[in-house]
């Protein structure tokens, strides 16, 4: 299967970081303004050394690259571009649904306001969206607003979330280093949401044991998950049959949907290969389950890319991917 024919596929996308998808161009454009220093000028040799620095296996060192991309977008008009390319590269790619997110607290260091940073983020996803119907591409495309786990605002973002629903934010998740800091920590915000009927999904089982995913569904009643590969330590592939634990079974029954993004895993040791992935075993076992980019930049990847490179690995034809993207469609937030 050639990537042409998964490109031309309409494909659906809800776990993608904004600030994880800048073109390397803009970064060296938009850091000359303000004197930040980067490792290349070049941006094809900029992609590279990002991609290379990303792939040392770990999670903390994996997000030390964020720091060149949050640097460039502190100000409402950089928030506005770097939005505004981000839905016109998805777009290019065929994605004609997406949910895309970022953490507004990250951005507030030139003096935005969280309500500031979510306006210019939601201002650049409408300029993108035009501009790309005049190139004749249709993509819908929505924000998560995330909270970082190892802060506390999360309350604060839930509350200001909340004024913006039906504006063009649709959910709300946690982000940032996951051991050591669980999602429970943020039960007020989920619990604020949950009783506004305001959906969410939650970062889990990527660098933490299940446990982590257990606490997000069980604790604060997470019907979506970010990653979730660490689900794969509770079914023993060691019968004929695998068995499935008791919480798997409830995963797999209740379809909790999982957002899995194969590159990234791999980059952060989450996963060891695309064929060791655990998203094609879970899949081929009925859990809900598709492919994502988490960050286009970070990864140099794209979602016809993802799903190329686990085609390849598990001998996927258009139909699986369809109905990967079948299901993606149904778990999202926004089903107007």
């Amino acid at each position: 299967m050639l990537i042409k024919d998964i490109q031309d596929l309409p494909k659906v996308l809800l776990h993608d970081h904004v600030d994880g998808g800048l073109r390397p161009q803009t970064i060296i454009e938009l850091a000359r303004e303000i004197n930040l220093d980067l490792p290349s000028l070049d941006p094809d040799e900029l992609q590279g050394l990002i991609f290379a620095s990303c792939n040392e296996g770990s999670l903390e060192k994996y997000l030390k690259n964020f720091d060149y991309t949050i640097a460039v977008m502190q100000s409402y008009e950089n928030l506005v571009r770097v939005s505004r390319e981000c839905v016109l590269d998805l777009a290019s790619d065929g994605v004609v649904y997406a949910e895309v997110r970022g953490a507004p607290e990250l951005f507030t260091q030139g003096g935005l306001t969280i309500s500031n940073v979510i306006a210019a983020t939601l201002e650049g996803i409408a300029e993108g969206v035009q501009e790309a119907k005049s190139h004749g591409k249709s993509i819908e495309t929505y924000f998560i607003a995330c909270a970082m786990r190892h802060a506390s605002r999360s309350l604060e973002v839930a509350e200001v979330v909340l004024n913006y629903r039906n504006k063009g934010v649709v959910g709300f998740d946690i982000a940032g280093a996951e051991a050591g800091f669980p999602a429970s920590n943020h039960r007020a915000a989920f619990d604020l949401l949950h009783r506004n009927n305001f959906p969410y999904t939650i970062h889990a089982g990527e660098a933490a044991p299940f446990s982590s995913m257990q606490d997000a569904i069980t604790n604060c009643k997470a019907n979506r998950i970010g990653h979730g590969v660490r689900l794969i330590d509770e079914i023993d592939f060691s019968t004929e049959s695998p068995k499935l634990s008791d919480a798997a079974k409830y995963i797999r029954d209740h379809q909790i949907h999982l957002e899995m993004a194969p590159t990234s895993n791999l980059q952060t040791g989450a996963a060891q290969s695309y064929k060791e992935h655990p998203a094609a075993a879970l899949h081929a076992l009925g859990f809900n389950v598709a492919l994502n980019t988490d960050n286009r930049l970070m990864s140099n990847t794209s979602l016809s890319r993802e799903y190329e490179l686990m085609s390849q690995s598990h001998y996927w034809n258009l139909e699986t991917i369809t109905v990967m993207n079948q299901r993606a469609r149904a778990a999202a937030f926004h089903q107007g």
